[in-house]
């Protein structure tokens, strides 16, 4: 009697994996939360109000307009955390969700959903509020109280100070509020770009402040060093390529380091264009979008060059004292080339030689 066997032949990868889209969004939620967390200390609760709305307005979007079955995989949910993140304080919270809806709609759903989104949804959904709304996406209140300090320690004396809001929160839509009771200030980047170096020094902001996150600035641009701790975190659970964050500080670090050698007088150093602004966020959070950014090691350095390279310019030379959102944007646009030039050889296969006759 003779005995037969069977077998199953399949398609690649043969093996499998416990890390689901799912899984790998809610963990970088996980992440994301700290750094909400301090925005919400040094800006209060009008800080988790633009949050709360940027995300309702990713939410409310997908569920209208999205697949069916995709609100529960945390896309939605970080795009509009990201966005919230990237906005101020005291921004009108309707402008928080139109920003947010028009991310998800315009940036993630006309394309096809998830993983087919060629830009990252919430820059796009920021690229149209500072279009739509640049006074409001340019106006920072301050995190400190009259004394010039901190004020949000939840002391009991200065709860309220602390609980107050930092702006038009809740301004009806295409409408000014009658009393605009707030406090607001420059940021670092802008009083270096539009003031000179000098008047950032006369400030009192010191390399602390820009690490802890006590300066004047979008909700995210807080608490540096918290954003790389969380950033590691998702390194070490492989679901975040380093290569793409570690090749964008290093271009603004050897870029800005060239240029203050040039004109110490004119040009921020390394150090300060690192943990000024968005940059920390934006090369970490939103530079590596799995969908967004090349697919192989030698594209992500590419890409992360890129940025770096965009981001100096923009602040050193462009309109606008910040460049991290659309230096991402325009590199976003790159990836497929950079994945075209970037494909390895396939196995067993030669690289074809052109052959240019006369």
């Amino acid at each position: 009697m003779s005995t037969s066997r069977r077998w199953l032949v399949t398609a690649s990868p043969h093996l499998g994996s416990p890390e689901s889209t799912q899984r790998i969004m809610w963990s970088v939620i996980g992440s994301i939360v700290p750094i909400c967390v301090a925005g919400i200390y040094f800006f209060g609760p009008s800080a988790l109000l633009v949050l709360l709305a940027a995300v309702l307005g990713a939410l409310v979007t997908e569920r209208v307009f999205g697949k069916r079955g995709t609100l529960g995989d945390g896309s939605a949910v970080i795009t509009g955390l990201l966005l919230g993140l990237t906005l101020p304080a005291g921004i009108p919270l309707w402008m928080a969700f139109v920003g947010s809806a028009f991310g998800i709609g315009f940036g993630k759903v006309i394309f096809g959903g998830l993983g087919q989104n060629p830009f990252n949804p919430a820059l796009l959904g920021r690229a149209f509020l500072q279009a739509a709304f640049p006074a409001a996406l340019t106006t920072w209140p301050t995190n400190t109280g009259a004394d010039g300090t901190v004020f949000s320690h939840f002391r009991l004396d200065r709860l309220g100070e602390w609980a107050a809001l930092r702006g038009d929160n809740f301004a009806l839509p295409f409408m000014r509020p009658e009393v605009v009771d707030t406090t607001t200030s420059a940021t670092p980047l802008g009083i270096a770009k539009f003031q000179g170096l000098e008047e950032v020094q006369k400030s009192g902001i010191e390399m602390s402040d820009l690490l802890l996150g006590s300066t004047g600035g979008c909700i995210g641009e807080t608490a540096g060093v918290l954003i790389l701790l969380c950033g590691g975190y998702l390194v070490l659970r492989n679901h975040m390529n380093w290569r793409i964050p570690v090749s964008i500080f290093v271009a603004v670090a050897l870029l800005s380091g060239v240029f203050q050698l040039v004109d110490a007088d004119k040009f921020s150093g390394p150090l300060t264009m690192l943990f000024s602004g968005g940059l920390m966020l934006g090369a970490v959070f939103m530079a590596t979008d799995m969908v967004t950014s090349p697919v192989t090691h030698k594209g992500c350095w590419i890409f992360g060059i890129g940025i770096g390279a965009l981001v100096v310019v923009i602040r050193y030379w462009g309109g606008l004292s910040e460049g991290v959102q659309y230096a991402i944007l325009l590199m976003n646009a790159m990836v497929p080339f950079i994945n075209r030039v970037t494909q390895p050889r396939v196995f067993g296969t030669r690289v074809q030689k052109v052959r240019v006759t006369a």
